[in-house]
């Protein structure tokens, strides 16, 4: 079974987080800190824990705000609901159930006494007690009528008034319950004896009854068996590591003790143990074997096979643990990282050492934290889920954070592989465990309001910034990388001069009057301030780079920075004045200043036509501006994409078209 949906309610800083979506492998949950991402995390395990793993406290986990209510009788712990979870059923349960159930999914809530409630959703209603009243009185009326006639005319009404009694109080409404119809059911197997089997009606009308009670029945063994199915919810913190060194009696007498620190402490090395199938207990005997008299060979040779159990354990669960993290932490001959994981025992003590291409041993401690978290991340996993692995969902509370972002990218590979066998939630921070073509998997978590709680949104939305910062960072990230893809570039000051650059250059070529080079990528740099800063980065990645400003004001200033004079060169800084003639301080869009005011005045309304012929030196921007307020830039850009599809070069004027001829041989010229 796979989880679809949860909801998580009365868990300390949640109130409710109303029902999210989960997704088929892997969910992934952003949101600023204390917004209630672990409590979530937290709540969800309880649904089905590991062994060894506390319940619901309602002193320690209901919201705080609301304590009152349960010291004071008002709300009963057995009341409260906190993790309700809703599965869809694979194939091979289906084929377990009874046909009308196959359709259904298994809903499993856990309150907050811990107790656990189950149920299928979608499952037809359980028949109604008026939905077989009538038939029930007939087959007791029709039993009745053979007795009567078995007994020479002598009326009988046993077998009604016996129904009567088994059904008194019943209303129509209630529901045929495998409780409730416990003595009904024991009456309905004697009537089989009692009724004429030649009558075909009334064999037609036991088996409708029959089918009736039986159906919780039916559901409730359903139940039972999807319960053995329910997962096991694996929660992993940052605060569980397992230590390099340990010393195994110390270990087992802390366990022993249940000592609440010291078990957090010693949570890791716990899962260690449980890894390798032994107990600090046992690992501790045998550390301390003592040598046997000469003659007895048997104790010696049982002493020999206790220790080399140990010792091809230990090393079964090494080789385990080398495979999974040399596929994350992808070892390379320039920059070898680990080479083999070991799990030593010597006397009372367990060691965790990592071994190194040349032999070289060293204890985990002592390699870098992202590493040590990647070891305890698998030794917990593979402990937890060691018994029900392939039926195991993943809970990892800010998982990677100690990894380099570099590394924790390539861990977000490791989860979604982990996430096709045991489906993975967790929570972040960081955007390199969020791809940009993950967002469809994000959940977003937040805290706006403490008297409202926690909430869980399954659409990417909040009201608070800082819950799609991770996702803000993931989608900067991705766009700062595609700008190092390309080895020509070409920086634009805003969106709508690269609109006006491809639409016309597609005219152009379409006409075979210029053709600008495709390997050029335009970059869009949003103002021409942010041009130096564009064309500075991209040529220190040995990139080659030219600027196309604007001759206003904003595109002087930008020009006459000497870093970008320095980074570009003179001949990789075009500028507008030089490809348009009698406009004082031309911007891109006095390039096509007699079509730009066609389509102003057919789309918009705002006639500048004679205008923009007879002030040939005041740029069309400024005129458009002064004759409509409300006039925009980007609008404007659009509508000439539109007019570029249904036109051809032909219908730009013979100026422009050289001018932008110009253009696009000066923009090959300085990127060739």
């Amino acid at each position: 079974m796979r989880l679809r949906s949860a909801r998580v309610q009365n868990y300390r800083s949640v109130r409710d987080t109303g029902l999210f979506d989960v997704e088929h492998d892997k969910t992934i949950m952003v949101g600023p800190n204390e917004a209630g991402k672990t409590a979530v995390l937290q709540a969800l395990q309880r649904i089905n824990a590991p062994r060894d793993i506390k319940g619901f406290d309602a002193l320690r986990d209901y919201p705080r705000a609301l304590y009152n209510d349960i010291t004071t009788g008002a709300v009963k712990v057995e009341d409260v609901p906190v993790a309700t979870v809703v599965f869809d059923l694979d194939d091979a349960e289906r084929a377990e159930l009874p046909e009308d159930l196959r359709q259904a999914s298994y809903e499993f809530t856990r309150y907050m006494n811990n107790r656990g409630v189950h149920t299928l959703v979608g499952a037809p209603p359980i028949p109604t007690f008026g939905s077989i009243s009538k038939d029930l009185s007939r087959l007791a009326a029709h039993i009745d009528k053979q007795a009567t006639i078995a007994n020479d005319g002598t009326a009988s009404t046993a077998e009604a008034e016996n129904v009567a009694e088994l059904v008194r109080g019943w209303r129509d409404f209630y529901p045929l319950t495998s409780f409730r119809t416990k003595e009904l059911r024991v009456w309905l197997q004697a009537a089989v004896t009692l009724i004429d089997d030649a009558n075909e009606a009334e064999e037609a009308r036991l088996d409708r009854l029959n089918e009736a009670v039986g159906k919780d029945i039916e559901r409730d063994e359903a139940l039972a068996y999807l319960s053995k199915r329910l997962p096991v919810f694996v929660l992993f913190s940052n605060y569980f590591r397992v230590r390099p060194l340990i010393h195994l009696s110390h270990l087992a007498q802390r366990l022993s003790s249940d000592i609440l620190d010291d078990a957090q402490y010693d949570y890791g090395n716990s899962c260690l143990l449980k890894l390798l199938g032994f107990t600090a207990q046992e690992l501790s005997d045998l550390g301390s074997v003592s040598e046997p008299a000469a003659n007895k060979i048997e104790q010696l040779q049982n002493n020999r096979d206790q220790l080399d159990k140990r010792s091809y354990q230990l090393n079964a669960a090494s080789v385990r643990l080398t495979k999974e993290i040399r596929e994350v932490w992808q070892p390379s001959s320039t920059r070898p990282e680990a080479d083999r994981l070991r799990v030593v025992a010597d006397g009372q003590y367990l060691k965790v050492v990592v071994e190194d291409d040349l032999g070289v041993e060293v204890e985990l401690d002592q390699r870098s934290e992202g590493f040590q978290w990647l070891v305890s991340f698998f030794v917990v996993f593979f402990a937890e889920a060691m018994d029900t692995h392939e039926n195991a969902i993943l809970l990892l509370d800010e998982p990677g954070m100690s990894l380099h972002a570099l590394k924790q990218r390539d861990f977000r590979d490791t989860l979604s592989r982990l996430s096709k066998k045991n489906q993975t939630i967790y929570t972040t921070h960081s955007p390199f465990l969020v791809g940009t073509d993950e967002l469809d998997l994000v959940r977003v978590v937040e805290l706006n309001d403490r008297s409202e709680g926690t909430k869980v949104h399954t659409t990417i939305t909040s009201s608070d910034p800082a819950a799609l910062l991770p996702l803000q960072e993931a989608l900067g990230y991705d766009l700062a990388q595609s700008l190092f893809a390309t080895q020509r570039n070409l920086v634009l000051e805003g969106l709508t001069d690269a609109w006006y650059l491809e639409a016309t250059a597609a005219l152009l070529k379409e006409a075979g009057l210029a053709t600008l080079n495709d390997k050029i990528s335009l970059v869009t740099a949003s103002s021409a301030g942010k041009v130096v800063y564009f064309a500075t980065i991209l040529t220190a990645h040995k990139l080659k780079v030219a600027a196309l400003l604007d001759s206003d004001a904003a595109g002087d200033n930008a020009a006459s920075q000497d870093t970008l004079v320095h980074s570009l060169g003179a001949k990789g800084i075009l500028r507008t004045k030089d490809y348009v003639d009698g406009v004082s301080k031309p911007e891109i869009e006095d390039l096509l200043r007699s079509t730009l005011s066609i389509i102003a005045k057919d789309e918009f309304n705002i006639d500048i036509v004679d205008l923009a012929a007879d002030r040939r030196q005041q740029p069309i921007i400024d005129m458009l501006i002064k004759a409509d307020a409300s006039f925009s830039k980007y609008k404007l850009a659009k509508a000439f994409m539109r007019w570029s599809r249904d036109h051809t070069a032909s219908d730009l004027t013979e100026d422009e078209r050289a001018s932008w001829q110009k253009l696009i041989a000066g923009i090959n010229s300085a990127l060739k």
